[in-house]
């Protein structure tokens, strides 16, 4: 295989829409409608990394500005924010970059908006000369592992006890990833 050019990671920040469903970078206006979001599913924070509720969340939205290696966006349905996704750690001369840092509210949980997000996140990445898209999920996130078998992501394992969440909890992460090549197969019919 020819290594294809490097990819562009300062284009990864571009707003994104799909009808209703639009991805804009996140700024300082979208924290305290990002925190009511997170409340509508206080029970979702237990199997999360970080904790988005109380005080954790205002330590969290403090992180976001300046975050190293981080392309945060804040979700907005209709221009209502719903929750947030991140581009992390782009690394343009290998080609990669993962997707993740996600949370929507239940109002739009299984309308199919999480998935057009993905599609536009992920048909974005690889228009920018990103080859490969990775997702790391809790194995304790039943809902976000089928999303993902859905996606058409490939499981390549699971990372047993490799990351302490903020419970102390010490899970065990399954890896996925999308191949461009992959991608465009899966959405040309071929």
């Amino acid at each position: 295989m020819t290594v294809p050019p490097r990819a562009d990671a300062t284009a990864l920040g571009t707003p994104l829409s799909d009808q209703e469903v639009h991805l804009v970078p996140f700024a300082e206006e979208h924290a305290r409608p990002l925190r009511r979001a997170c409340e509508q599913d206080r029970a979702i924070w237990e199997i999360y990394p970080v904790n988005m509720l109380a005080d954790d969340a205002e330590a969290m939205l403090r992180s976001f500005h300046g975050e190293e290696g981080w392309i945060r966006f804040a979700v907005l349905n209709d221009g209502e924010v719903v929750g947030t996704t991140c581009y992390i750690h782009p690394d343009p001369a290998n080609g990669t970059v993962m997707i993740g840092g996600t949370y929507i509210a239940p109002s739009v949980r299984g309308t199919g908006f999480n998935r057009r997000m993905k599609h536009l996140m992920i048909d974005h990445a690889f228009a920018c000369g990103f080859w490969r898209i990775e997702f790391t999920v809790d194995m304790r996130n039943g809902r976000s592992l089928a999303a993902m078998e859905k996606l058409g992501a490939v499981r390549e394992g699971v990372m047993r006890r490799n990351r302490v969440t903020w419970t102390g909890h010490i899970r065990d992460t399954a890896l996925f990833s999308i191949l461009a090549d992959e991608w465009q197969t899966m959405h040309s019919g071929g």
